[in-house]
């Protein structure tokens, strides 16, 4: 009830209950006629917890695949997974000055509590910042690029195959902000710019004739990539040239949208 005063007197005036929106109507409030990324679905659940860990064992080729940017031509053929050891695939990073989290690959809860990685000192010329609604991550991405004319661009990747052939490379954008599913029960998405790097969407086709798009990051710093993790991939050592890997299907890139008046999800 909200007070209206004139000559003294005061009266009560009925004020109309708005509920705070769900972070699916704060969506639509924002982007109109725009569907949220499946990558984003985490954030729907009602009590932001999931049973199980989730990215699965099977999944975990979509984020330990290392190449090179010439690789990534029409034709070419990859196979998901070619770092083979999870102890090396959890810390590819051996150093957080090179801006650059490692959060993709956590690979459970005991490596690492999710309290320590959210209040963990954020690398130099690196933006962190933990979301647990999808409330939060709209808020955050509209601020830092300070405007809404933003698009949000995740994988399509299939779980049950892991061999594909390039069909098409778009560049997408450079200095994305990623956000990234922590991989805990809690639903948490860590979003963070990844300084010196591109990202791409690459078209993906399977043997079966199945088609798959990957997010793709290529780092044009790697000196403080893990050493090990670098030459057991692609036989290189940190710092000497740049190195892309796919994004998993649960996460996905912001990126400035200059096309359209509202942003697209890829």
């Amino acid at each position: 009830m909200a007070s209206s005063c004139m000559d003294g007197i005061c009266t009560k005036i009925p004020v109309p209950y708005h509920p705070i929106p769900s972070g699916e109507d704060y969506w639509k409030y924002v982007w109109p006629n725009t569907p949220i990324p499946e990558a984003f679905s985490d954030l729907l659940l009602p009590y932001g917890k999931t049973n199980s860990l989730p990215i699965r064992v099977e999944e975990l080729n979509q984020y330990s695949t290392l190449f090179f940017p010439h690789d990534l031509y029409p034709g070419k053929k990859i196979v998901l997974g070619n770092t083979q050891s999870v102890a090396k695939m959890v810390r590819p990073f051996t150093e957080p000055r090179q801006g650059v989290t490692d959060s993709i690959w956590l690979e459970n809860k005991e490596r690492q509590s999710l309290d320590d990685f959210c209040n963990s000192p954020t690398a130099k010329g690196e933006h962190k910042y933990c979301v647990s609604s999808l409330e939060s991550m709209i808020d955050h991405v509209i601020s830092h690029f300070r405007t809404s004319k933003i698009k949000a661009i995740s994988s399509t990747f299939d779980k049950n195959e892991d061999q594909y052939v390039v069909e098409e490379v778009k560049k997408v954008g450079d200095n994305a902000v990623m956000c990234h599913r922590l991989n805990f029960e809690k639903v948490v998405f860590n979003c963070h710019q990844v300084r010196e790097t591109t990202a791409y969407v690459v078209s993906l086709a399977a043997p079966d004739g199945s088609k798959a798009k990957a997010l793709t990051v290529c780092h044009h710093d790697t000196r403080g990539m893990n050493p090990e993790l670098l030459y057991e991939a692609l036989k290189v050592s940190p710092g000497t040239v740049s190195v892309c890997h796919f994004i998993g299907n649960k996460a996905a890139a912001w990126v400035p949208n200059y096309s359209v008046d509202r942003p697209c999800v890829i």
